[in-house]
């Protein structure tokens, strides 16, 4: 049995793109509810309170909203030099990058769909001003309340024309784990849930039905609990942030949900739950095509937007969507 790559240590940032940088950093700042730690450029830097990292995502004025990069920080230096190393064996044309706020040198490469990630290990801790010091010396900032009070960054899901081949290069380069998949009758695996370490899942990549690589399916940020999602229903409805689909609990990683589109055109998930796993032994779970028919875990049935639309928006999508009767 091969001993299992243990070098990333987790997700820890998102670079995201917006047309609309103002109104997307008031989404992020006062609807989420999350703190300004940098500017640097055309970007701002921004956190969730449980954040122990400078930032979680970096918010990019762009011509079309997307995603620029994510990060996955390393266990160690040595870590990110043989990550880096395999990678260039492997073929991959990857190159090394000074670093930016609230990290060091860091080796940025793309995945085979196009999505670019970057895997550093030097990283800034936060350090809090005195009006965001908490009184318990095990947190990292203050609980504020404002907004949604987003506590950090989940994960990402990207969308992909082969899920599969970014499962099998991420498990075999990076080391990732598959914990649970969607296999198709037809044998294509439609969507695949990779983690790092014992979180359920961490990256995601789900089938692109307009078959355009690159593109982004949505991020998610962690609240402490469900009824802080409907509480977020409530602000959302009231600052005339669309709502896509839920609250609901999700089948696959059993989360509370709710999907909404920032003002930049980026959806942005709100979840709570999920588990950990705990088993060295774990064996993917694997979901039919039937079950997942039968929608999510209390039966809504997923909106057709959610299976065609993503970042950046491509015409494809209106031809879809109208076949699908949207």
């Amino acid at each position: 049995m091969t001993e299992p790559i243990r070098d990333v240590a987790h997700l820890s940032h998102v670079e995201l793109l917006t047309p609309k940088p103002e109104e997307s950093l008031f989404y992020f700042q006062e609807i989420l509810g999350m703190e300004v730690s940098g500017e640097s450029g055309g970007s701002v830097y921004l956190r969730g309170f449980g954040d122990y990292e400078r930032s979680s995502v970096k918010l990019t004025a762009a011509g079309q909203a997307g995603v620029g990069h994510i990060a996955l920080r390393m266990q160690s230096p040595e870590a990110l030099e043989r990550r880096a190393a395999a990678l260039e064996l492997a073929g991959m044309r990857g190159e090394w990058l000074d670093g930016d706020v609230g990290h060091g040198r860091a080796y940025s490469f793309h995945d085979p769909d196009g999505h670019r990630l970057e895997l550093f290990y030097e990283s800034e801790r936060y350090q809090p001003p005195p009006e965001l010091r908490p009184a318990l010396k095990n947190q990292p900032q203050r609980f504020t309340g404002r907004g949604v009070a987003v506590r950090g960054l989940d994960h990402v899901n990207f969308l992909a024309v082969d899920p599969a081949e970014n499962r099998v290069f991420a498990e075999q380069h990076l080391g990732l784990r598959l914990t649970e998949q969607i296999v198709l009758d037809n044998g294509i695996e439609a969507g695949v849930w990779l983690t790092s370490n014992q979180k359920s899942y961490e990256v995601v990549y789900t089938h692109d039905q307009t078959r355009t690589r690159g593109r982004l399916h949505h991020i998610a940020f962690l609240v402490d609990q469900r009824e802080d999602v409907l509480r977020g229903a409530d602000i959302f409805l009231e600052h005339g942030i669309v709502m896509e689909s839920g609250p609901h609990k999700h089948a696959i990683q059993q989360t509370f949900f709710l999907y909404t589109w920032e003002p930049g055109g980026n959806r942005i998930e709100i979840a709570s739950g999920g588990h950990l796993i705990l088993d060295p032994d774990h064996e993917p779970v694997v979901w039919s095509q039937a079950e997942r028919a039968k929608g999510q875990a209390w039966g809504m049935k997923t909106v057709a937007s959610f299976h065609i639309k993503g970042t950046p928006p491509v015409p494809e999508e209106d031809v879809l969507l109208a076949d699908a009767g949207h």
